[in-house]
């Protein structure tokens, strides 16, 4: 009887959590790292980061953000061209990646 409510209880668990996809932040940070920290930084801004820093922003605010920009329906330049060479998988990726960040 203990083992059947464990189990229960174990599988209740499971379908209660939202999966989260390690890869995916892990491919955000290598994303960010190699195009979005020359400008964002990755905590801080500092003289070498001369916009906003990104970390601990709101998951959905920086998807659409990006999907906003390579669409070009918000306009920069620099963001433009930028974000029109990332995939959608790229933008969550990156996205997930600054919002798992701590400010």
């Amino acid at each position: 009887m203990k083992l059947r409510v464990l189990s229960s209880a174990l599988m209740l668990g499971l379908l209660s959590t939202q999966p989260v996809n390690a890869a995916s932040i892990y491919a955000g940070q290598a994303r960010a790292a190699a195009v979005c920290s020359q400008c964002h930084g990755i905590k801080t801004p500092s003289a070498d980061a001369p916009f906003p820093p990104l970390a601990g922003r709101d998951f959905a605010y920086l998807k659409s953000a990006l999907e906003q920009y390579r669409d070009k329906t918000r306009k920069s330049d620099l963001m433009n061209a930028i974000a029109g060479s990332l995939s959608d998988d790229d933008i969550a990726n990156v996205a997930a990646y600054y919002a798992g960040l701590k400010p």
